[in-house]
């Protein structure tokens, strides 16, 4: 099919969905990767641009996945039940307050499904996960974005929780949050979340994604789950993807009152996460040595590479999650980074650029190992020299 005749049926089609898809654009997962790895088969492809662990699952994961290999002609278990089981015994909650997901990404797209849609409102952060807009649009409802807690677009900052509850409205049945946050790497204190929520009308839900919670070492953070017993509307979305490793099988969950799980199960599709997902994520929760061990190195890794950035006159902003928000170039000075980012993937360097968050001056390097920080590096000193 030619391009012409792709784009005329494309918008046939479009003119036939409902409005909030009619204005959606796609999520955009970066560089076609699989093509990035077979041109550069004969030497070791750096791929920084997706916040994946470079040090890989545990081996009891990987046991794991060969123990139900052979079963792979059965449907999972629905329920999730033996990975529920040890979600909860893990965070001291029922298993009826546990929702799996296919990746967290789709318990984000559901929270809207559920609470959002036409004539309603959806609260989020400035520089927040792209994936909340998205979520808001294909329900057909209203985003509210919120500045966030810093004028100067040169320094992206985290939530400005003041501004998120005072963009709520009447309309408002859904605020997004991320705690640290993608793709700033920035993060809240405990205490500003629990003035936060005691804000928030009752009708309205709280949804924290806490992908990159693992990695935090902040004194001052607290997972939203320590105030769940106090808020009904208040739920907590995790993954298997980042700390875990686990970023291939797709598996994420979230944590709420039994109430709102079970209204959301509504719109579970049936066997959602796979039989080999399960046991992985499973086996991992049960290997605290491994995560214990991946945590320590990222957080090595993470001061060693930020380190070293600024040493080359760059930018670098604080965080607490597995990848470094690096500023290349003045605001506005787009062009310049994209030929930084395009020059690193000639070397088999893959780092994400931020255009699409409107922070096209900055590109996100994920930390890697210590091996791939060196390459890139290395590579970095030729493209800016």
């Amino acid at each position: 099919m030619h391009d012409s005749d792709q784009q005329h049926s494309e918008a046939f089609f479009s003119g036939l969905a409902q409005p909030g898809i009619q204005r959606l654009r796609a999520y955009d997962p970066g560089h076609d990767l699989v093509a990035f790895r077979r041109r550069f088969k004969d030497s070791h492809l750096i791929e920084l641009g997706s916040n994946e662990n470079p040090y890989g699952p545990s081996a009891k994961a990987k046991e794991a996945v060969l123990g139900v290999i052979h079963e792979s002609f059965r449907y999972p278990d629905p329920l999730g039940a033996d990975l529920k089981r040890a979600l909860a015994a893990k965070h001291g909650v029922d298993t009826a307050s546990i929702l799996l997901g296919n990746g967290s990404h789709e318990l984000l797209m559901q929270f809207a499904q559920v609470f959002a849609g036409p004539g309603v409102d959806v609260v989020a952060s400035q520089f927040g996960f792209a994936v909340y807009a998205i979520a808001a649009q294909a329900a057909g409802a209203t985003l509210r974005v919120a500045p966030c807690n810093a004028d100067d677009h040169a320094m992206p900052r985290g939530h400005d929780l003041d501004a998120i509850a005072a963009a709520i409205t009447d309309a408002t049945r859904l605020v997004y949050l991320a705690n640290p946050n993608n793709p700033t790497g920035t993060w809240y204190a405990a205490d500003a979340f629990a003035a936060f929520m005691a804000r928030i009308p009752a009708n309205v839900v709280v949804a924290v994604d806490e992908a990159y919670a693992e990695f935090v070492d902040a004194p001052e953070w607290a997972s939203a789950l320590t105030l769940q017993n106090q808020y009904a509307n208040l739920i907590v979305a995790r993954t298997f993807s980042k700390a875990y490793a686990l970023a291939g099988l797709r598996v994420g969950y979230a944590i709420a009152h039994p109430g709102l799980i079970a209204v959301i199960e509504r719109v579970r599709e049936s066997f959602n996460v796979n039989s080999a997902g399960l046991a992985a994520a499973e086996a991992a929760l049960g290997d605290e040595e491994h995560l214990a061990w991946v945590i320590g190195r990222n957080a090595e890794q993470r001061e060693t590479l930020a380190s070293a950035l600024r040493a080359r006159g760059l930018t670098v902003f604080p965080s607490q999650t597995n990848f470094l928000l690096t500023q290349f170039a003045a605001p506005g000075d787009n062009a310049r980074v994209a030929k930084i980012e395009a020059a690193l993937c000639e070397l088999g360097t893959v780092l994400r650029p931020m255009t699409g968050y409107g922070l096209g001056h900055c590109l996100r390097i994920t930390v890697g190992n210590a091996d791939e920080n060196r390459r890139l590096l290395a590579g970095l000193d030729k493209v800016l020299a």
